[in-house]
C-alpha cells in the first residue's frame, strides 16, 4: 500500500508482485474501492504485477469539497500522473462500471499507454445531448440527497436497485463485506463523484471508439441485459474488440465470480 500526493490530493495505491514487467491497473466502480479487487487478486498469477487505484472520493483517497475537481477530465488528469510516477508505460487497464468509464477516457486520451482494454459493465456513456441532461438532473438530486441523508441510508437504497438484484443470492460474508465497502466511503466523495463524474456528467465516448486500435475486451453478465446490450453495439464500433458473457452472473462479476473473473483475465493476458 502506498500513498501518493497527486496533483495536490492524497491517492491511496496498492500494488502486488511490484518486480514484475507484465502489469494490469484495476479502477474499481461507484461506491467502490480497492478492496473490491481483493478476492480476484487473490487467483492470478504472481507474475503479474498488479496495481490498484482508489478513484478520487473513494476509499482511502481524499475527497475534496470543490466538484469540479471531479470531472472526467481532471481524473483522467489524475491517472496519467500516477502511472508516470509508477513508471508505467505499456500496461493492461481494466475497470468495472465507473471505473470501465474512466479507463475509456483515459484510453481515448492517452492510447499509446493502453497495451489492452478490459472493461467489465462499462459503457461510453449517453449518446445524447438530452439524455445526459436528464442523467445530471438525476444525479444532482441523488447526490443532494446522499449529503442530506447520509451514507447508511444511500447504501441501503443503493444495494436494493434493480442492477444489483443478483447479489442478493451471494453468501452472506460476501454481501457484508461489499456493503461494509460501501459504507466506508464518505458522504461527500459519493456526491461529488455523481457530480463530476456521473454519466449524465461526462462527454459521450461512442464516436471515439473507433480510433482505439488496441485490443478491447468487454466482459458482461448474462443477468446484466442493459449492459449486455451496450457492449453489443460497443463491439461494433471498436475495431478489434471481443465481448465475453459470464453465464448467471449480474453487473459485478468480479464480485459474483472472482475466480471465473480471474480465469478470464489471465485468458486475456
Amino acid at each position: 500500500m502506498a500513498t501518493l500526493m497527486v496533483r495536490g490530493i492524497q491517492v491511496n495505491v496498492e500494488i502486488w508482485h511490484e518486480k514484475e514487467k507484465e502489469t494490469i491497473v484495476l479502477l474499481h466502480g461507484f461506491t467502490g474501492s480497492t478492496k473490491t479487487w481483493h478476492r480476484v487478486i487473490e487467483h492470478l498469477p504472481s507474475s503479474i504485477k498488479i496495481v490498484t487505484i482508489d478513484l478520487l472520493g473513494h476509499g482511502k483517497t481524499e475527497s475534496p469539497k470543490d466538484p469540479s475537481r471531479y470531472t472526467m477530465i481532471e481524473q483522467v488528469k489524475d491517472l496519467e500522473e500516477i502511472f508516470h510516477q509508477l513508471d508505467l508505460h505499456d500496461f493492461t487497464l481494466l475497470g468495472y462500471s465507473m471505473g470501465g468509464r474512466v479507463a475509456l477516457s483515459y484510453a481515448a486520451r492517452f492510447p499509446k499507454r493502453i497495451k489492452r482494454l478490459i472493461l467489465e459493465s462499462a459503457s461510453p456513456g449517453l449518446r445524447t445531448e438530452e439524455e445526459q441532461a436528464a442523467r445530471r438532473q438525476s444525479d444532482e438530486s441523488l447526490a443532494d440527497e446522499i449529503e442530506e441523508k447520509g451514507i447508511h441510508w444511500f447504501v441501503e437504497k443503493w444495494e436494493n436497485i434493480p442492477l444489483f438484484a443478483s447479489q442478493k443470492t451471494l453468501p452472506a460474508e460476501v454481501r457484508q463485506a461489499v456493503r461494509e465497502e460501501r459504507l466506508s466511503q464518505s458522504e461527500t466523495g459519493l456526491a461529488n463523484s455523481l457530480r463530476g463524474m456521473g454519466t449524465g456528467a461526462q462527454a459521450s465516448l461512442w464516436r471515439k471508439l473507433i480510433r482505439l486500435s488496441m485490443p478491447v475486451f468487454l466482459i458482461t453478465g448474462e443477468l446484466d441485459q442493459k449492459f449486455v446490450h451496450i457492449a453489443e453495439q460497443m463491439v461494433d464500433q471498436l475495431p478489434n474488440a471481443q465481448h465475453l458473457i459470464v453465464p448467471n452472473a449480474g453487473h459485478s462479476i468480479h464480485v459474483e465470480n472472482p475466480e471465473q473473473f480471474a480465469t478470464i483475465i489471465k485468458g486475456v493476458l
